[in-house]
């Protein structure tokens, strides 16, 4: 008999209603229940998935084999601490936790445990770093810039602009450098809310790649896209447009393809410059995450977007939350 997945879903807002349609497309797993503390929200979700409503987060745990925790941030360290502790493998959205003691508590009792546990960074999922990913691309980059712009939208203002937007791009920049960091410097304001909704953060590397990363959540268009600088090469990705542009400088001759441009350097010697499009897979990001902790579990490995990777970001999040408060003391001085 091929081993399935019973999976106890946890927050049915509207991120939670996302997850819940994704659970029926994925194969070995089965969505048992869900607990969603809003009696309007419940009402109308059983209603219209007839999934049984569980009252009780607990008594849903322990039904379950896993769980799926897409409720406000602030439950994020209760949920996910108990899910553990009660033996059950945890997907979590991101932040991870609340705060960083919060998440450096979850990351050693998942240690503890044995368990599977992963963070929702979709971005990791998205076709355009996938179409990258699986052309085998050499990655090297010197210098990173990322912009994440969106609408304003009174849902995610609880946390900052960091949190709420940039840690995407903190997690994939991590993700891609593979390097410890050195050095932060960031600047922000809070423009609607309580909180920073503009900031940018500048990232040295100890390989001495830099990125610059500038997240806004006031902006009048959308924006997600990454540049990568490296040797002989410029990547784009547009996360929004789900596109892959690779630019490559080569050797004069070594290139076949026929559209390659030929350029005469300042020492008088050739290269030629060539793009290619790699082929951006057709996959919904959010499904292959899921998919992607699943088998996880089932296959007794490591998720894509462990627990240890969620919390780095958080950190590195937190860093610069800690280098704009300082900015905004000296600005105040």
């Amino acid at each position: 008999m091929t081993p399935s997945l019973k999976i106890g879903l946890f927050g049915a807002g509207h991120l939670g209603k996302i997850h819940l349609q994704q659970w029926q497309e994925i194969p070995r797993a089965s969505l048992i229940g869900f607990y969603e503390p809003d009696d309007t929200t419940a009402a109308r979700v059983a209603g219209q998935w007839h999934i049984p409503r569980f009252t009780n987060a607990t008594e849903l745990m322990k039904a379950a084999d896993a769980v799926d925790i897409v409720s406000n941030t602030t439950a994020h360290y209760p949920l996910v601490k108990t899910a553990l502790q009660l033996g059950r493998h945890v997907f979590v959205e991101k932040p991870l936790a609340a705060t960083l003691e919060e998440a450096r508590e979850l990351v050693q009792l998942c240690a503890e445990s044995g368990l599977k546990a992963a963070v929702g960074h979709v971005e990791r999922f998205n076709p355009a770093l996938l179409a990258l990913q699986q052309e085998g691309q050499a990655l090297q980059p010197l210098f990173v810039e990322s912009h994440r712009l969106a609408t304003y939208n009174p849902r995610g203002t609880d946390v900052s602009v960091i949190l709420d937007l940039m840690i995407h791009d903190i997690d994939i920049v991590l993700h891609l450098v593979g390097s410890r960091l050195r050095r932060v410097s960031a600047s922000g304001v809070a423009v609607v809310s309580q909180s920073p909704d503009i900031a940018n953060a500048r990232l040295e590397f100890e390989n001495g790649c830099v990125a610059n990363l500038t997240a806004s959540r006031i902006s009048l268009k959308k924006m997600r896209k990454m540049r990568l600088f490296q040797r002989d090469a410029y990547i784009s990705l547009d996360f929004l447009e789900k596109k892959t542009e690779v630019v490559r400088l080569n050797e004069a001759g070594a290139d076949q393809d026929e559209l390659a441009m030929p350029i005469e350097l300042g020492d008088g010697s050739q290269k030629t410059i060539s793009v290619h499009l790699p082929e951006v897979p057709v996959v919904n990001a959010i499904r292959e995450e899921l998919q992607d902790f699943t088998d996880a579990v089932l296959g007794n490995r490591t998720p894509r977007v462990s627990l240890q990777d969620g919390y780095a970001a958080m950190d590195v999040a937190y860093q610069i939350l800690e280098k704009m408060k300082a900015q905004q003391a000296l600005a105040g001085n």
